[in-house]
């Protein structure tokens, strides 16, 4: 790819400005009077002229251009280097490890992430866990960590008797748990056999209608005899379409399909079939149509054919002790204007991931849904991968690449509502408001302008509990963020609503029993079969129980995600100057969570960076990111700027090392991601206000994440990004965020002090805006020595060295009583820096001059504690 390789040797205006560090716009160029071009289309026009200039002195593009490292190929852990190789690029931008003859060899991530080898050709088949029974409790196990519950006992019992009840009428009238979470075995279209014929079975549940036929391009889109479908005692459609004489099948692979209803009122719709695996839209058309998609060949294992069934080759790796997620969106993970692929993900986007030291990707907008503006939220098909990002054998293809760099793969599942469109989704799907959803004013969500789903409903379940599974089954995704789960389990979707901490808040009639109760079901499900399977839940309540185990009678996810921390964040870089944010607060708000109930923190996520909104980075330097984020010497400098970057990696640090037991990143804010995320979108009106809303002419402009202002050399974005990702290592290093021990010994208003202990490691945060301070006493609960392994104040985080792991100190403690803590030792902490000691065994200086090391880091080998 041209585009890369001479990034950095464009003459002319892009490159003298680029030189001056302003981030590029738009750019006026001799192409032609009065044009104005980007200047990534600038860098396409001059990479054009390249090649049209090397075609005429007849020479190989080739011979002059790297090529790109396939993402196929296999990087085993390597043994140690030669003792010629060295890191070639301190700041992180470009990693990579060369001999003395100038040959590539393993980098740092191929020892902090070794990937998965497996034997040529072998496939990957899951192992599923067999189904639990039900303890014989009465629902209120989980008080033993929380005795105050018994105020609450009676809801607690009522719910686990729904929950009993619910699963043993399961396993009575569906064959078990395991068979009727596999609905999409039998609804949908499933090669099977009818009076000893093969051919498609399709099934369709939907009572309200009075006549069900399939058409498509396989019929011409006009059904004839045997295309009609017969309809069961519970409301469910079928019919058989045998293969062909000559053995291939009736409906050929990736044509269209429609289910055509006569629906309760007497009308005729075209409708995608509920349990459709792709749909798609024509450039040329407004709706949406289902694909039938059956690729008649299996592909090798790991083998991407765009006519072949993708056959995982790599395991799924094993669960993490602590998650570093990293959570992004494929459609705008191009450094382009556009809308990228999985495939395109996969070569590109992977790989940083990995280097940066993330051990999961959290993936949003994997259910198909019509309105892209809608970042993934307002589905239209729940078993259908976007098609816009490319083919359900390619997202494959994603998930397996990800399990072989040694990543679990979670998914962002809507579950919580559905998009209201009745042209391409199950709303109104034979005629009636109610079939999956609450009917009337309760089956509306107000506020997203959506559909409610009807928890209790028998097929709802059966419909939601096989989606939930089939994303596993399929696709081998290794858990779940369960989005909106706050709205799911109240009656008033936690609108306008202020939960205090009061158990009548949680357990009362404000709560959809059903919703919880589903969510029991699904915990059930989806731990049973894969043991090591993670569940999120997006819950703002802090409902009790809701991450204790369903065997005590809890809800049954793995985390909660801990919201209230970037809501903190916002609320003191907009209302509060430097010197009265109060450190106190802040500690108290990354710690407020449940004993026993395991969180993820984040300093922002999506929600954050979407329109309407500031991520961190703009919140502290605003439009001076624009002119003044050059690198000393290559551009104007600013104060803000300046403060911005300190700031920014003082705070991620804090929320990663004290918000929770994992956490979280949104894809581009580990390097202060400049602007907003603002999809393609018309004129509007908000649905709950009316109030209209201008749309963006349909953009994709601020829908991308540039990566180029990360690698920039001469840009201020490189050290945050290298900051990140020394702060995922040192987790890999020293496993922090799960360690067993967290005592906070100093929260100094005066001082604007913050110092704990987290495992081995002693982290020390100097909030203050001017004052630096030398021998500051700080707490330790083990004897020394120590030293310093990660400081802000590298010079390779855009620091000054005043507080440096090259300084070589070790530092002695001294025994006596200290902020409560048996240790002390004295420390130099600069004003607006944060510094992590560690015990000296395990602290090199140069580590990070070494085959693995990762830069701005001093920690010994792999650490203590290694893993993934």
């Amino acid at each position: 790819m041209l585009l890369g390789k001479f990034h950095h040797v464009q003459a002319g205006g892009v490159a003298q400005r680029a030189r001056r560090g302003t981030l590029p716009r738009t750019v006026v160029t001799a192409a032609a009077p009065g044009e104005k071009l980007s200047a990534l289309e600038l860098l396409r026009r001059e990479n054009e002229l390249l090649r049209q200039t090397l075609d005429v002195a007849n020479v190989p593009v080739d011979s002059v251009v790297e090529p790109r490292a396939t993402s196929t190929a296999t990087a085993p852990r390597p043994a140690a280097p030669s003792a010629g190789s060295s890191l070639t690029n301190a700041a992180g931008a470009q990693l990579q490890l060369l001999d003395e003859a100038g040959n590539a060899v393993a980098g740092p991530e191929d020892y902090w992430s070794p990937c998965i080898e497996v034997p040529e050709n072998m496939e990957y088949v899951d192992e599923y866990g067999p189904i639990s029974t039900i303890p014989d409790h009465d629902g209120t196990m989980c008080f033993k960590w929380d005795n105050t519950l018994w105020s609450a006992a009676e809801h607690f019992k009522y719910r686990w008797n729904v929950f009993k009840n619910i699963r043993a009428a399961i396993d009575q009238n569906e064959g078990g748990f395991e068979k009727f979470s596999q609905g999409y075995k039998y609804y949908g279209f499933n090669r099977g056999e009818c009076n000893g014929q093969t051919g498609i079975w399709y099934r369709e549940w939907a009572p309200g209608a009075k006549a069900l036929a399939l058409v498509g391009d396989f019929n011409n889109w006009t059904p004839v005899e045997g295309h009609w479908a017969f309809k069961n005692q519970y409301g469910t459609w079928e019919l058989f379409l045998p293969d062909k004489p000559d053995g291939t099948s009736a409906i050929p692979h990736r044509t269209k399909v429609k289910a055509r209803i006569e629906c309760a009122d007497g009308s005729w719709q075209d409708k995608i079939p509920a349990w459709i695996k792709w749909s798609t839209q024509e450039w040329n058309e407004v709706l949406f149509n289902g694909v039938y998609w059956e690729p008649p060949e299996k592909g090798a294992p790991g083998e991407v054919d765009p006519d072949k069934q993708y056959t995982f080759k790599y395991p799924r790796p094993p669960k993490p002790r602590a998650l570093r997620i990293y959570e992004c969106h494929v459609g705008m993970s191009s450094e382009e204007p556009k809308v990228n692929s999985y495939l395109e993900f996969r070569r590109d986007v992977l790989p940083r991931i990995r280097a940066l030291g993330y051990n999961a990707i959290q993936i949003m907008a994997i259910q198909e849904h019509a309105y892209y503006g809608s970042f993934g939220y307002h589905v239209t098909n729940f078993f259908g991968v976007s098609s816009r990002c490319g083919t359900p054998e390619e997202l494959k293809a994603l998930v397996d690449e990800a399990h072989r760099m040694g990543m679990i793969v979670l998914m962002d599942i809507v579950h919580s509502h559905a998009s209201k469109n009745t042209n391409d989704g199950i709303n109104m799907f034979d005629g009636t408001d109610g079939m999956y959803f609450h009917g009337g004013p309760r089956g509306n969500h107000w506020m997203w302008d959506s559909r409610c789903f009807n928890y209790g409903n028998w097929e709802t379940m059966r419909f939601l509990l096989s989606n939930a599974r089939w994303w596993m089954d399929e696709y081998k995704f290794d858990g779940y963020r369960f989005d909106g789960v706050t709205s799911m389990m109240y009656h008033h979707h936690g609108l306008s609503y202020t939960f205090t901490g009061n158990y009548g808040e949680y357990f009362g009639m404000n709560t959809d029993v059903d919703a919880v109760v589903y969510l029991m079901l699904v915990n059930q499900l989806l731990h049973d079969l894969f043991p090591n399977c993670v569940t999120i839940g997006e819950d703002v309540s802090g409902m009790p129980g809701f991450c204790r185990p369903w065997q005590e009678g809890g809800v049954g996810f793995d985390y909660r995600l801990q919201m209230a921390i970037a809501d903190k964040w916002i609320e003191v870089m907009k209302l509060h100057d430097d010197y009265a944010w109060n450190m106190g607060n802040l500690v108290h708000t990354l710690t407020n969570r449940r004993y026993a109930e395991a969180c993820v923190g984040y300093a922002e996520s999506h929600d954050q960076a979407l329109v309407g909104d500031k991520t961190i980075a703009f919140w502290l330097m605003d439009k001076d990111m624009y002119d003044h984020m050059a690198v000393p010497g290559s551009g104007p400098q600013s104060l803000v700027v300046d403060r911005g970057v300190a700031l920014h990696k003082m705070i991620r640090l804090l929320t990663i090392a004290l918000g929770g037991d994992s956490y979280l990143n949104f894809m581009g804010n580990e390097f202060g991601h400049p602007e907003w995320i603002d999809f393609p979108r018309v004129d509007s009106y908000d649905p709950s206000t009316g109030k209209f809303v201008p749309g963006n002419g349909g953009s994709l402009h601020l829908c991308r994440r540039r990566w180029d202002l990360a690698d920039a050399e001469f840009l201020k974005y490189k050290f945050l990004q290298a900051f990140d990702r020394a702060m995922c290592h040192l987790d890999k290093a020293f496993g922090y965020m799960s360690a067993p021990n967290t005592y906070i010994s100093r929260k100094d208003e005066g001082d604007k002090m913050i110092v704990f202990e987290r495992g081995d490691l002693v982290f020390v945060f100097n909030f203050h805006p001017g004052q630096s301070y030398q021998d500051y006493r700080v707490g330790c609960r083990e004897a020394g020595p120590y030293r310093l392994v990660l400081s802000s104040d590298e010079e390779v985080f855009g620091g000054y060295r005043n507080n440096t792991k090259d300084a070589d100190v070790t530092f002695q403690t001294q025994a006596g009583n200290f902020d409560n803590r048996p240790h002390s030792f004295q420390v130099y902490a600069p004003a607006r820096t944060c510094a992590v000691y560690a015990p000296a065994e395990w602290a090199d200086k140069d580590a990070d001059r070494k085959p693995h090391g990762v830069p701005g880091l001093g920690v010994k080998d792999l650490g203590p504690y290694f893993s993934r």
